[in-house]
């Protein structure tokens, strides 16, 4: 069999860490493949793309998650129910879409056993998945977003929702940026007003952008809170991710050792 090539695809996507995590992988379990990252400007190009390149299987970042989504010919229970997907495999010619983020991401947070309540800072893609998730695991979950016309899912499925306009802060133990912003600026994702107001009262703050330390932490650890960045995230998605694109062959404690090596380089 010849290589089996992936990749991410994402706008942008050079600083993504995924090409060395599976790399390593590969290596170290003696799997025949190849990972490296396109940058991807339409997300409705993604299926053309992705044959184009004559690919196995791709990861998918901001902002094409929900374009990922409508790429598919079949779906998974979990990604057809949160609309979003960032892992996509071959089979057959026809494209299979999961979501990884969503399991990955309640694993990076199980350490912060009494959290219940959570503010979730906007409602792209990563959102979508990780809202139902934390949900059906029984945190109590609010949407807070620049816009009233992405928060309109969530109120359907029985979310809170607010835009930096209607929010009344309340008391939250987990507040979370799930949006891009200070991946490749100093911007904050909403108003300083309202993280002043809910920041104080937290037990963390996270954010999904992972290997910097962005201007919400930045806030957040003046004030005193305990943070957490993206990385945790980023290789448990990356390890179930791994498991798909190899047809379960490996375990994800079999993964998990060769991927941690990128996050130590």
């Amino acid at each position: 069999m010849p290589k089996q090539l992936f990749a991410i695809f994402g706008n942008p996507v050079s600083h993504s860490k995924s090409p060395l995590m599976h790399n390593l992988a590969f290596k170290g379990l003696g799997f025949d493949g190849c990972y490296n990252r396109y940058r991807l400007e339409e997300g409705k190009r993604l299926k053309e793309t992705f044959f184009a390149l004559k690919l196995k299987g791709i990861n998918i970042t901001v902002p094409h998650k929900e374009a990922a989504y409508k790429a598919c010919d079949l779906l998974d229970p979990f990604a057809q129910k949160v609309g979003a997907v960032n892992t996509i495999v071959e089979k057959e010619g026809r494209l299979y879409g999961y979501n990884t983020d969503a399991p990955g991401f309640l694993k990076a947070i199980s350490e912060f056993q009494e959290a219940q309540k959570v503010l979730f800072l906007g409602a792209g893609g990563t959102a979508q998945a990780t809202a139902v998730i934390l949900q059906e695991a029984g945190y109590e979950v609010t949407i807070l977003n620049r816009s009233a016309g992405r928060l309109e899912k969530f109120a359907q499925e029985g979310f809170k929702t607010a835009t930096f306009d209607t929010f009344t802060p309340e008391t939250y133990d987990l507040v979370i940026n799930m949006t891009s912003a200070g991946l490749e600026d100093e911007n904050l994702p909403c108003p300083q007003t309202i993280l002043d107001a809910v920041i104080p009262s937290a037990k963390a703050c996270i954010d999904v952008i992972y290997g910097k330390e962005t201007p919400f932490l930045k806030l957040a650890k003046q004030q005193g809170k305990p943070t957490k960045d993206g990385s945790d995230m980023l290789l448990y998605q990356g390890i179930i991710a791994f498991e798909h694109f190899t047809d379960h062959q490996f375990t994800f404690e079999e993964i998990k050792p060769h991927m941690q090596k990128a996050f130590e380089l």
